[in-house]
């Protein structure tokens, strides 16, 4: 056997195994959020991206609180609230593992059902829009009435490559991308920061969106704050796929170790 040959295809093999080596290495360098933003000092962003309220969509929940005058007619409004969707929303929560949420089911036509009250048309309207109708047509009914009115299940999920992936329900209307994956406990070092995937129901399409935490743009985008019912996936990158796959890369690189030590014998030979 020709041992310049052998020689030659020894140090073909050490290239191999490094290549591998270097390939299980996670690459960090996109780690960092906010790259283009200078590292010392201070800076001021101009036209960040503006908050809308969210509008309210068939199957919501809403919270909502009526005080009067009399405080034992607020009582009893408020303890029919607490009730209005306890058995539907019973059933869906335990197979959730999850508490029911109490409050007022928006119906298929839009509506809610307030005790006393009645029927009322909130589709589409925002929280503060619907507090103001509701208002004025529990004056008919009360003296001086005060609503409160807020989003009870206002959801968001997030998937992928962090810490806690999971459904959360947030008490808070303004939600932005960077409160959510904080929430599920930021990252982890093998998430995309430069390609999360948000997934939206816009009139009953899907609309997909790619956001790059490495880049401030962020901070202007029209999707930086959330809707109810969003979805955020964050991709693994190219490490998480290697270090799956460790034991596989050990094993070759021993291996191709050892033919290339035999491979040197013989051309020694």
């Amino acid at each position: 056997m020709n041992k310049h040959y052998l020689k030659k295809n020894s140090y073909f093999l050490i290239a191999i195994i490094s290549v591998l080596m270097i390939s299980s290495c996670a690459n960090t360098k996109n780690v960092p959020y906010f790259q283009d933003i200078n590292a010392t000092g201070s800076s001021v962003m101009e036209n960040t991206a503006v908050f809308t309220e969210p509008k309210i969509q068939v199957d919501d929940i809403l919270s909502i609180s009526l005080f009067t005058i009399d405080e034992k007619t607020s009582m009893i409004v408020n303890q029919l609230a607490s009730q209005a969707i306890s058995s539907a929303e019973g059933q869906v929560s335990s197979l959730a593992a999850t508490p029911p949420t109490s409050g007022f089911l928006v119906d298929k036509n839009g509506e809610i059902d307030l005790a006393i009250v009645g029927k009322i048309k909130v589709l589409g309207l925002t929280s503060s829009q619907a507090k103001n109708i509701i208002q004025d047509k529990a004056a008919l009914f009360f003296q001086k009435p005060n609503v409160q009115v807020r989003f009870a299940n206002f959801k968001v999920t997030i998937m992928g490559e962090v810490v806690r992936p999971a459904p959360y329900t947030i008490p808070n209307e303004k939600v932005s991308v960077l409160d959510a994956l904080g929430l599920a406990g930021d990252l982890t070092i093998y998430g995309r920061r430069e390609n999360i995937l948000l997934i939206r129901d816009n009139d009953g399409k899907k609309e997909f969106v790619r956001l790059n935490l490495n880049s401030s743009q962020l901070f202007n985008s029209p999707y930086f704050y959330l809707k109810q019912n969003d979805v955020l996936y964050v991709e693994p990158n190219k490490g998480k796929a290697a270090s799956l796959n460790v034991a596989r890369t050990q094993t070759i690189a021993i291996i191709g170790t050892a033919l290339t030590v035999l491979i040197t014998l013989i051309a020694r030979l």
